[in-house]
C-alpha cells in the first residue's frame, strides 16, 4: 500500500480532478490530509506499479522505465555508462540532462544531471516509479527542466521475498528483500547481486547493492523519524563502439583497441527523514542527505584514438524542508498552502589521463569545483467551486560556487546567475466524474554543468540561466469503469540552451541558442474483459532550433540531434487461469539526426517485442519466464565522432527464467 508519506495519495472526490494515470495496480490512501503531492499539479503524471517492476529482468535500473509513457531510453551499453532516460523532446546523450531524479524523495542526480544512483536500487524493492512531465512542478529546481522521476521503495510491512534468475549471456541475478514491522518501528532491507557476460564480447558486468531503512513513529502517530542507507558497487567491461559495417556483420564483437576498456563505480546514499503532523491541518516534512560517487573508467572511442582514464568523485550534501497548511475555510471548496526550502552543496572532482594499457602517460584534466544551489517555493491549491481547481506556484533558485583548474593553477568564480525566478500556474476543470480538462504553464531553468558554469576569466561577463517556458493542455477521461486515458498537447521553449561538450578536455559547454520542443501525448488503459487488459501510449514530438547560437549560425530551423519524432509503447496482459498470467509489450521509436547540423543520415529507429509468462505454483512460490526482443530485431545506439558514425548494437533475443519465494 502506498501512503502519502511515500509520495502518492488520492483524494476522495466524486469529480475527476487530476491528470495522473497508473499502469499496474496501485493501492493508495484516500485522505485529503498530508503534504501536497504531484497528483495536485494538474500535469501529466504517470505511475508504474510494483507488479510491472518486480518481475522485470534488467541489467540496469533505468531499463525499468521501458513501459512508462513518453520516456525515451538512450542505450549506450558501455559498461557502467549504460544508458539514460529522457522525455518531452530532450535526448539522453548526457549533453542536456533535463530530468530531476529522486529516490524516496531524495535528489539523486550527479553534477552533470546524469543518473548513476539509479543503480543503487533493485527491482524487488521498488514499490512504484512516478514520472512528472512538464514545467509546473515547483518542488524542485536544478535539473527539473522537463520534469522529474521519483522511485519509491518499500517502507514498512512484514515480508521476506527472494528472487533467483538465470538467463541468456550467463546472466545470474539474486535479490532478497525483507520487512520487519512492530508497533512503532519498521525495518526494511534489500540485497542484490547481478552478474552477466551480456550480449557482446568484453561486456561483462558484476554489481552488488545493499539498502537498509529504519523508521520510528511514536504511539500517537503524529510523527515519523527515519534513516536510509544505500551502497552500490559495480565492475563492468566496455565492448566499445563499432563502425556501421562492423556492427551489421558481427554485432557481438568487440575490437582489440577496446580490450582494456571498462571501470569501477562505488556509490553511497545516506538520508535522514522527519515528518511531523504539527496539528490536524499543519504538516512538516524534512529530509537531509549525502550522496557519494567514486568512479574510475577506462575508455577508447575509436580505433587509433587515445585511450583515456576518467576519474570522477562527487560528494553532494543537501536538505529539503516543506510545510503544508490545509485549513478549513468557508470561502472555498478546498484550500491548501505549501512552502519549502532546499539547499545542496556539491564538492566535485574530475580528472582525466591519457593511458596505454591502463598505464598513465599524461594528464589532460585536473578540476575541482564547488557547486551550491539554494531554492525556495510556494504553492497553493484553491477550489473556488466544486469543479474548478487552481494551483498557482512560484519558485526561486540561486547558485554559488568556485572552480579550480589544478592543471594550470587557475581559480574562477561561478557565473552570477542572480535569482532565477520560475512562476507557474495550473488549473483543472472537472466536467463530472468521467472527464476533466487541465492546463498548466510554467518556467524551469538550466545552468551549464562542469567547468562551463564558471567564468572563463575574472573579467568575463556573467552568463544568464537558460529559461525553459512550457505549457500543456490536456483531457483526462474515464468514460467507463474499464477504460481511462489522457490526451495532451504541450510545448517548451528554452531561451538559450546549454549543451555539454562531452569529449572536451576542459569540461566546457556550448550554447545551442533558442530551442522549441512540442508534441502530443496519447494514452489509453483498458480492461477489455475480466481477464484481458490492454494499454497504449504514443508520444509524438518535434524539436527545432529557433535561434541558433553564435558558434553554429546555420543550424537555425534544424532539428535537435537524437530526438525521435515518436515514441510508442503498447501492451497486453492476459490472466489465462487463476495461476497463469501472460503478457506481451512492444516498444517503438523513430529515427533521428546525429548532430544539430542535420547533415547526416538518420539512425535509431526500432520496433521491439517482449513477452512473459508467470505461474503461481503455490501462493508463496512463483515461476516466471521472460523473452526479450522476441523476433531478434537488430537495433542500435549511434553517435557521430568527427565524421565517423559510432555504433553500439543492442541485445539480441534473450530468455530469462526466475523463481520467486515469499516466506
Amino acid at each position: 500500500m502506498l501512503s502519502y508519506a511515500a509520495g502518492i495519495h488520492a483524494e476522495i472526490n466524486p469529480l475527476l480532478d487530476d491528470a495522473s494515470l497508473s499502469l499496474g495496480s496501485i493501492v493508495v490512501s484516500s485522505s485529503q490530509s498530508g503534504p501536497l503531492t504531484s497528483r495536485s499539479l494538474s500535469t501529466s503524471v504517470d505511475v508504474l506499479g510494483e507488479e510491472r517492476i518486480a518481475n522485470q529482468n534488467v541489467n540496469y535500473t533505468w531499463q525499468l522505465f521501458d513501459q512508462l509513457p513518453g520516456v525515451m531510453l538512450t542505450q549506450f551499453n558501455m559498461g557502467n555508462e549504460s544508458g539514460k532516460i529522457s522525455f518531452r523532446g530532450f535526448n539522453g546523450e548526457g549533453e542536456i540532462n533535463a530530468v530531476k531524479l529522486l529516490i524516496d524523495g531524495i535528489p539523486s542526480n550527479q553534477n552533470s544531471g546524469n543518473m548513476p544512483y539509479l543503480e543503487l536500487l533493485t527491482p524487488l524493492d521498488i514499490e512504484a516509479i512516478e514520472v512528472v512531465r512538464g514545467t509546473n512542478d515547483p518542488r524542485y529546481g536544478l535539473h527539473n527542466i522537463a520534469g522529474n522521476a521519483d522511485i519509491l521503495t518499500k517502507q514498512g510491512g512484514n515480508y521476506n521475498k527472494a528472487r533467483l534468475s538465470y538467463g541468456s549471456f550467463a546472466t545470474r541475478n539474486v535479490q532478497f528483500v525483507s520487512g520487519i514491522e512492530t508497533d512503532n518501528f519498521t525495518q526494511n532491507y534489500a540485497v542484490s547481486y547481478h552478474d552477466s557476460h551480456r550480449y557482446r564480447d568484453h561486456s561483462d558486468i558484476e554489481k552488488t547493492t545493499f539498502s537498509g531503512k529504519w523508521f520510528y513513529a511514536p504511539t500517537n502517530g503524529r510523527a515519523q523519524i527515519g534513516f536510509i542507507a544505500r551502497h552500490g558497487q559495480a565492475d563492468a567491461e566496455e565492448a566499445g563502439y563499432l563502425s556501421r559495417s562492423q556492427a551489421r556483420n558481427d554485432s557481438e564483437q568487440s575490437r582489440p583497441h577496446n580490450e582494456t576498456d571498462g571501470g569501477d563505480r562505488s556509490m553511497n546514499q545516506f538520508s535522514a527523514h522527519l515528518d511531523v503532523d504539527l496539528s490536524d491541518n499543519l504538516f512538516w516534512s524534512t529530509k537531509a542527505y549525502l550522496n557519494q560517487l567514486d568512479e574510475d573508467r577506462y575508455v577508447t572511442f575509436s580505433e587509433g584514438g587515445n585511450h583515456n582514464e576518467r576519474l570522477t568523485k562527487e560528494d553532494h550534501k543537501g536538505a529539503l524542508s516543506t510545510l503544508t497548511w490545509r485549513p478549513d475555510v468557508s470561502w472555498a471548496h478546498e484550500f491548501a498552502l505549501m512552502g519549502g526550502v532546499s539547499a545542496e552543496f556539491q564538492d566535485n572532482e574530475s580528472r582525466r589521463f591519457i593511458t596505454e594499457d591502463r598505464v598513465r602517460t599524461s594528464q589532460t584534466r585536473d578540476q575541482q569545483f564547488d557547486f551550491d544551489i539554494y531554492g525556495s517555493f510556494i504553492q497553493a491549491i484553491y477550489k473556488p467551486t466544486a469543479k474548478l481547481k487552481l494551483v498557482p506556484a512560484y519558485r526561486v533558485d540561486t547558485v554559488r560556487g568556485s572552480f579550480d583548474d589544478r592543471l594550470i593553477g587557475s581559480h574562477r568564480d561561478i557565473n552570477d546567475y542572480g535569482n532565477i525566478h520560475q512562476p507557474k500556474l495550473s488549473a483543472v476543470y472537472s466536467f463530472n466524474e468521467k472527464y476533466a480538462l487541465y492546463t498548466n504553464w510554467g518556467k524551469t531553468f538550466q545552468v551549464a554543468s562542469g567547468a562551463a558554469s564558471y567564468k572563463k576569466t575574472v573579467l568575463s561577463n556573467d552568463l544568464d540561466a537558460s529559461i525553459n517556458e512550457g505549457w500543456e493542455i490536456g483531457l483526462k477521461f474515464t468514460p467507463t469503469d474499464w477504460l481511462n486515458g489522457r490526451i495532451a498537447v504541450w510545448q517548451q521553449v528554452a531561451s538559450g540552451e546549454f549543451k555539454t561538450r562531452l569529449g572536451d578536455a576542459n569540461n566546457d559547454s556550448e550554447n545551442i541558442g533558442e530551442t522549441e520542443r512540442h508534441g502530443v501525448d496519447i494514452q489509453f488503459n483498458a480492461q477489455a474483459t475480466e481477464k484481458l487488459g490492454l494499454w497504449i501510449a504514443a508520444a509524438l514530438q518535434d524539436s527545432e532550433i529557433r535561434k541558433a547560437g553564435s558558434n553554429a549560425p546555420l543550424t537555425k530551423g534544424n532539428e535537435i540531434d537524437h530526438v525521435p519524432h515518436y515514441l510508442i509503447d503498447a501492451g497486453v496482459d492476459y490472466q489465462a487461469t487463476p495461476k497463469l498470467k501472460l503478457a506481451s509489450w512492444v516498444s517503438a521509436q523513430d529515427d533521428y539526426y546525429l548532430r544539430q547540423d542535420n547533415n547526416t543520415r538518420k539512425f535509431g529507429q526500432y520496433v521491439l517485442v517482449n513477452a512473459s509468462a508467470s505461474y503461481a505454483v503455490t501462493p508463496k512460490v512463483k515461476l516466471e519466464l521472460e523473452l526479450k526482443n522476441v523476433f531478434d530485431r537488430y537495433y542500435e545506439y549511434v553517435w557521430l565522432n568527427g565524421t565517423d558514425t559510432m555504433h553500439s548494437p543492442g541485445d539480441g533475443r534473450a530468455v530469462y527464467g526466475s523463481v520467486q519465494f515469499d516466506f
